[in-house]
């Protein structure tokens, strides 16, 4: 049995890290509801350079050429490569801006689990190659309610402005937080019934088949008039889920900032920096507890019955659902998920969708509502979701973006000034 960094087991671990929610945390929280600081965590891509985009998107398993091939993008209404929009979740340059003071920065509920299950995003403009992102905000709701296993749990939306270096706003992303005061025994419980996966040559041949279809519809436009409620969107698979697909994820750029991986002298200065966050593997060498996501016996050994992926690693999958359906000439204008379970390894997700609306607004935009979901093959929905698309019509031209609220665009351009006047003071 694996021990922490204090010599406890697991288990002891497990008894100390399920701790019981705090009012005093709780008030803290509401206490900054609606303030806005500046993001300084650099994050492992800040920059979006070709090479950038193009690894992200294959990280995820997207080879639309648009986003992978700077030349193909040269002959796209967008008259270069561009990133797929979720890109900016993983790309971040320190902001400069006034720092929190310690009652300012929120409840730590020290020992609470917390599960990131679900978010939103706008999106408003492309991320181009050269483009620096930037982001501010803070916490935009909080709510405090019974869990489905566990005692009480506190509901969080975390608000992130995301913009490029002219403080022009690319996109805006909440994200929800769960965090819960899980029982140990009640949670292996709820779990303790899912059997490891098994797939015949039978089953691998299905998959393939589906992934043998797949395709980015590209340059071949999907106008607006073509389209009907009702319609279903063809079939995409990922999986199943291999240790290789989180290594290739965080290769493509994702970093899970501010914990991060680390290694060598690196390695040992975080542990020095946050040393909870590293727990002794069976050999007794500390580890980051983020290993759930590729070590199965670590996983088991706090409740799971195996390694799981990053809620954040299906978003990407959702959005690549929705890019390869839309084509070059659409914009997702906005993307909504819900986590509802794990996806363990050996776990394979089939994405179905369907539109259920459309419309032209006000402003002209031509726009196309998506509903879909992530199925398991235990026939288990993990994931649903809805998206609005914009799409090019015959009648009314080219798909529009939208445009940025005035407020928000005025609060990023004096949060960029500001980080402009601290770079000339010297200051942080």
């Amino acid at each position: 049995m694996s021990e922490t960094t204090d010599g406890k087991t697991a288990e002891e671990f497990e008894r100390a890290t399920s701790a019981e929610l705090n009012d005093a945390d709780i008030a803290k929280d509401r206490a900054i509801l609606g303030r806005d600081w500046a993001n300084r965590s650099q994050e492992f891509l800040s920059t979006a350079t070709p090479e950038a985009i193009r690894n992200f998107a294959t990280g995820y398993g997207d080879d639309n050429p648009l986003f992978t091939d700077p030349e193909y993008g040269r002959a796209s209404r967008w008259g270069g490569q561009i990133a797929p929009p979720i890109m900016a979740a993983v790309l971040n340059a320190p902001l400069r801006g006034e720092r929190q003071t310690k009652q300012e920065r929120g409840g730590s509920y020290r020992g609470i689990h917390a599960f990131v299950s679900g978010g939103t995003w706008d999106w408003y403009r492309p991320i181009r190659p050269g483009d620096t992102l930037h982001s501010f905000g803070g916490l935009e709701a909080i709510e405090v309610k019974r869990s489905e296993f566990a005692g009480r749990s506190v509901v969080k939306v975390h608000r992130q402005v995301k913009m490029n270096q002219n403080a022009e706003v690319v996109g805006v992303y909440r994200t929800l937080v769960i965090y819960t005061e899980r029982k140990k025994a009640r949670e292996r419980g709820k779990y303790a019934g899912i059997e490891d996966p098994a797939y015949t040559d039978e089953d691998l041949a299905k998959i393939d088949e589906i992934y043998a279809a797949e395709g980015p519809r590209g340059r071949e436009p999907r106008h607006f008039e073509d389209v009907k409620a009702g319609e279903p969107l063809p079939p995409m698979v990922k999986g199943p889920l291999t240790t290789t697909d989180i290594v290739v994820f965080h290769a493509g750029g994702y970093g899970f900032v501010p914990y991060g991986l680390k290694t060598g002298r690196l390695a040992h200065q975080n542990r020095q920096r946050i040393a909870p966050f590293y727990i002794k593997n069976e050999y007794g060498i500390p580890d980051v507890a983020q290993r759930v996501h590729w070590d199965s016996a670590w996983a088991q050994a706090i409740g799971n019955p195996r390694a799981y992926d990053y809620g954040v690693l299906r978003e990407c999958w959702a959005h690549h659902y929705l890019t390869d359906w839309a084509g070059d000439d659409a914009w997702v204008v906005s993307q909504h998920d819900e986590i509802r379970k794990f996806n363990y390894q050996g776990d394979t997700q089939f994405l179905s969708g369907e539109v259920t609306g459309k419309t032209v607004a006000e402003d002209g935009r031509c726009l196309v509502d998506i509903a879909f979901k992530a199925t398991n093959q235990r026939g288990e929905d993990t994931m649903k979701g809805t998206a609005t698309i914009a799409l090019p019509s015959r009648e009314h031209g080219a798909a529009l973006l939208p445009a940025v609220p005035a407020e928000l665009q005025r609060k990023a351009a004096d949060m960029m000034a500001r980080h402009g006047e601290l770079l000339r003071e010297g200051r942080r």
